[in-house]
């Protein structure tokens, strides 16, 4: 009866959502981009970073007193295309036709179950998602970008899609609502964009019309102080007040038992990372990439009196990112401890190893 309710408690907790949010600094003093990324990297983590639309929020909030016409963050352009999801995912799965993507187009359409790319500045049915109803289809046509704010107004954002399953899913869900075999928009497009500490994300939250390159050295954004609050380019040796953020995952580079890094970590930080989110998946998969080893110890454990996996923090495993034939409690758990891993290439999935075996570790400080 106790381990019932022990259990009941912990399927309770996967309702709670979780909130995570990099942190975030207004400074107040004026520099170029250059100058204000060294500030950062010295005095911070580096110059912001936005994952998503809740990390949009709240980079907003500390600069919304702010009287300054512009205010730097940390992206700047390169000179590399990359494709990219709207929603800011990892893109980890393509599906395109066959001789596609054939152009400069950047934006992305599906049709008959396969992606073509597509200018962006075309008209199409598109495809959101929401947390509650799943899929959206939305018969209006829009331009990408039109789509995008439409989505991300009234839904999430555009669709991403994520794998094979998905793929076959999504096709199905418009095959049975556009009868007419038209393109529709998904959420993959390309830019040349990169954040400054070289993360992963993808989202993008730029003005109307914007990036436009005006003047032809529009290499840097910005934020303006519009009611939007959305992103523009300039010049990088501009001089503008900035923001920079804190990152609150460390990857240490050493290597050690589970045991080991988990007394590091409740030492030196928080604890090993416990991740209980796709948005804290994505932050651990921009990290893990300055590993040394193979694989890096998070803070997941087998429970073998409850034949189950948990976080070391009490949570149980609600958000699951494991890698096949991992993830379930191996006859022998009582013998041989196993705890939870991500793997720093590929995937990046979970794995499960003896404690024993010695890795670097994310620490957490959230």
């Amino acid at each position: 009866m106790a381990q019932a309710l022990f259990f009941l408690q912990l399927v309770a907790l996967c309702s709670v959502s979780e909130c995570v949010q990099h942190q975030y600094y207004f400074i107040n003093q004026v520099k170029n981009w250059t100058e204000a990324q060294r500030y950062c990297r010295e005095n911070y983590t580096d110059l912001a970073t936005a994952d998503n639309m809740n990390d949009t929020i709240e980079l907003i909030k500390p600069v919304n007193k702010a009287r300054a016409q512009n205010i730097w963050i940390g992206l700047r352009k390169t000179s590399v295309y990359t494709w990219h999801w709207s929603s800011g995912d990892t893109v980890l799965f393509l599906n395109w036709a066959s001789g596609q993507p054939a152009s400069s187009n950047n934006c992305t359409v599906m049709r008959n179950g396969h992606w073509f790319d597509w200018s962006c500045s075309a008209t199409c049915f598109f495809i959101c998602y929401n947390t509650n109803s799943g899929l959206v289809f939305v018969n209006q046509t829009m331009n990408w970008r039109d789509a995008q704010s439409y989505c991300r107004q009234n839904h999430i954002d555009l669709v991403s899609v994520r794998n094979q399953n998905e793929s076959q899913q999504l096709e199905k869900f418009i095959n049975d609502r556009n009868s007419s075999g038209s393109a529709v928009w998904i959420g993959l497009f390309r830019d040349t964009w990169q954040w400054s500490d070289h993360s992963n994300s993808s989202f993008r939250y730029w003005n109307t019309a914007e990036p436009n390159n005006y003047g032809g050295d529009e290499n840097c954004s910005v934020i303006e102080t519009n009611a939007q609050r959305g992103w523009a380019d300039n010049p990088c040796h501009y001089q503008f007040p900035f923001v920079c953020h804190e990152d609150k995952l460390i990857v240490i580079q050493q290597n050690l038992s589970w045991s080991e890094a988990l007394r590091y970590c409740r030492q030196n930080h928080v604890d090993l990372v416990s991740v209980q989110s796709v948005e804290m998946q994505r932050r651990v998969m921009n990290v893990v990439k300055l590993a040394s080893t193979e694989a890096v110890w998070l803070g997941l454990h087998n429970y073998c009196s409850m034949n189950m996996w948990l976080w070391v923090n009490g949570d149980m495993v609600c958000y699951q990112n494991w890698a096949p034939g991992n993830g379930s409690t191996p006859e022998n758990c009582k013998l041989e401890n196993r705890k939870g891993a991500v793997q720093s290439g590929g995937d990046q999935t979970w794995i499960s190893l003896p404690e024993s075996h010695t890795l670097n570790f994310i620490c957490t400080n959230y």
